[in-house]
């Protein structure tokens, strides 16, 4: 045991090992997010299947487990996930700034490497600052015009009201930046795990941009609906 307990933090130190943590923990984050799009979309069937859904949630496993124990395993699960996601990257990003102290001076820049570290640096911020808002939202109802009294289906339709577009707004672009984040992470997911190949790389460049696709617009679909007044 205490060999592998030694083991263990020194593969994290390693390049390979950081690279398998983001792509493990990346893995978590997708079905977390596509299961949690699947849900969320329960909203074009009423209030009535919306608000059974979010009280599923907060039961699951009653009565022999605890009110929201599940539910508060899996936001544990998912908060490491994205601790250890997001330090992975920041690790990976200073060892490549480390082993290339002086820039590049030809002006050959990839383009695709240039877009993949805006997308995943910039959006990546602007994801994080969207999470909190979804926090302080929709758990905490901090920020939520309905407020904690108020039903699920209520607080999310208040959320993206007309005369409150701007959210809409802000809403879809974070959005957008997730789906970006998604295509370029999904790619470097199958890479780093070693699925690629000259056969396989254009079926998986077509899976990784189709997931992102749906994700982005299934989680759009819903603002834009409720705005729009197709959803009330």
């Amino acid at each position: 045991m205490q060999v592998v307990a030694i083991a263990i933090p020194a593969i994290y130190r390693s390049t390979v090992g950081k690279k398998a943590v983001m792509a493990v923990t990346g893995g978590v984050l997708v079905l977390f997010l596509i299961t949690h799009m699947l849900g969320n979309l329960k909203i074009f069937m009423g209030a009535e299947d919306f608000n059974h859904y979010a009280h599923w949630l907060r039961t699951i496993g009653e009565p022999a487990v605890p009110r929201r124990t599940v539910l508060t395993l899996l936001e544990v699960v998912l908060a490491v996930s994205v601790v250890l996601h997001m330090w992975s990257a920041v690790s990976l990003a200073r060892r490549a700034s480390a082993a290339r102290p002086v820039k590049y001076q030809s002006k050959k820049k990839s383009h695709a490497q240039g877009y993949a570290v805006r997308t995943m640096r910039y959006g990546g911020v602007i994801i994080a600052l969207y999470v909190v808002w979804h926090l302080l939202d929709l758990t905490f109802f901090v920020v939520n015009p309905k407020g904690a009294d108020a039903t699920p289906y209520e607080r999310l339709v208040a959320d993206f009201d007309p005369s409150r577009w701007y959210i809409t707004v802000w809403y879809v672009f974070a959005v957008l930046l997730v789906g970006l984040h998604l295509n370029h992470g999904i790619w470097s997911a199958f890479q780093t795990l070693g699925l690629r190949s000259p056969r396989s790389h254009n079926a998986l460049r077509g899976l990784a941009a189709t997931v992102a696709v749906l994700i982005t617009l299934g989680f759009i679909a819903i603002p834009v609906s409720i705005t729009f007044g197709w959803v009330s």
